[in-house]
This record gives C-alpha cells, sequence and structure tokens, in this order.
C-alpha cells in the first residue's frame, strides 16, 4: 500500500511538471510572456533583414516587446514591422528604432532609443527614425575589395592608374 502511493505521488509530480513545461513553451512561443497589457506600434525599415515574427524588442538590454508582423509597403518596397511593446512603457514619439544582431553572427532584434519629446506615441502611431539592418556580405565585399574601389577613385580624380 505504502509503495502504491508514492509511485502515484511521483507520477503526479512529473505529470504537474510537463504540464507546466508545456505552459511555459506555449507561452514563450507566442511571445505572451511579456506581459497582458501591450500595444502596437510601427517603424519602417529600407532593409529588415533577419527580422522576422517573434523576434525580440529591447530597450537598454531589456526585453520590451515582440515583432509582431513584418510586411512590405509596395508602394516604395520599404519594409514595415509591426513591434507589440509592453504598455508600462511609453515610447517618446521621437524615439529610434534600430535593426541590430546580438554578437557577430546572432540572433537580430530590435533595438529601441528613446527620445526626449514630451510627447508619447500613442498604440498604431508609427516611429519615424529608423535605421536598417547593416549587410555584412557587402561590407566584407568593400574591405576584401578595398583596392579596386581605391583604383576607381583615383580615375574619377583624374589621377593615372596605368602604373
Amino acid at each position: 500500500m505504502k509503495h502504491s502511493k508514492l509511485e502515484l505521488l511521483t507520477g503526479l509530480f512529473v505529470l504537474l511538471g510537463l504540464a507546466a513545461f508545456a505552459y511555459l513553451t506555449i507561452k514563450l512561443g507566442t511571445g505572451s510572456l511579456i506581459g497582458g497589457n501591450t500595444y502596437t506600434v510601427e517603424s519602417r525599415f529600407a532593409n529588415a533583414g533577419g527580422i522576422h515574427p517573434g523576434c525580440s524588442v529591447l530597450l537598454s538590454g531589456v526585453t520590451v516587446g515582440r515583432v509582431e508582423a513584418v510586411r512590405m509597403d509596395p508602394s516604395d518596397y520599404s519594409a514595415i514591422l509591426t513591434l507589440r511593446i509592453t504598455s508600462a512603457l511609453k515610447l517618446p514619439s521621437d524615439s529610434m528604432a534600430s535593426v541590430k544582431t546580438s554578437g557577430l553572427i546572432g540572433d537580430k532584434f530590435i533595438a529601441l532609443s528613446p527620445g526626449a519629446e514630451e510627447t508619447s506615441l500613442k498604440p498604431g502611431e508609427r516611429i519615424t527614425l529608423t535605421e536598417s539592418a547593416v549587410d555584412l556580405e557587402s561590407l566584407i565585399g568593400k574591405m576584401a575589395f578595398g583596392s579596386v574601389d581605391k583604383k576607381k577613385e583615383t580615375q574619377e580624380k583624374g589621377g593615372d592608374t596605368s602604373r
């Protein structure tokens, strides 16, 4: 009798642990662990390379939201991101959003830099100051073929490059 009661309690403990794990997995997957009260703002980027729904939104290194949607504006081919921010954070209207990378080749995220305006962004408004993603491939290409660019600059200035 004692042995079966211990097995029953152990089984209940394992089931509770699995239920807690499943709940946490669902909450993290949907990004709703940030908080119940949130609002959305938009931001427009020329290049949002690597950003997808579910990416983190950070302010001073603290997660304050998630990217809810990424879409393209067909009129000017820019990327429009919908950011879901915790309602405890009132962003000034002149805040800046930047696409950043954690580490050299790590995950992409949106970094917010608060402005100094007295007025704050209202739900649904757009962050107008943005900084697009840095294209590492083009930077590496420019560094690797930097001598080609110097030759071209010399030709444009009227210098002789035949030497």
